[in-house]
């Protein structure tokens, strides 16, 4: 079930729906999002809040790839280091049944 839920972006007021175990996470996101944004925006005040936002967005995501990217090689180094392991271990068990 979705309840309404303000949220204050770049001085601005949003009515957002989100499940109630959502909202923690909405509320935080909207802080992260207007943060980013209140930085990209700096002391140029007339700058357009389209263009503001899309500069946040495309840092966001390309913070978003990069932890990916980082979680796959993580991924690939420990299927690596198991496999070396379990080789290891067969050699092992190999050695103590012969």
């Amino acid at each position: 079930m979705s309840e309404p839920v303000n949220v204050r972006i770049l001085d601005r007021e949003y009515l957002v729906g989100c499940a109630p175990e959502e909202r923690a996470d909405l509320l935080s996101a909207a802080q992260l999002l207007d943060a980013r944004m209140r930085e990209i925006r700096g002391n140029n005040r007339m700058a357009g809040i389209d263009r503001i936002a899309v500069l946040a967005a495309l840092n966001l995501a390309h913070e978003l790839l990069q932890l990916k990217h980082g979680t796959n090689d993580r991924d690939r180094e420990i299927e690596r280091t198991l496999g070396e392991l379990n080789r290891k271990l067969d050699g092992l068990l190999d050695s103590v049944s012969r």
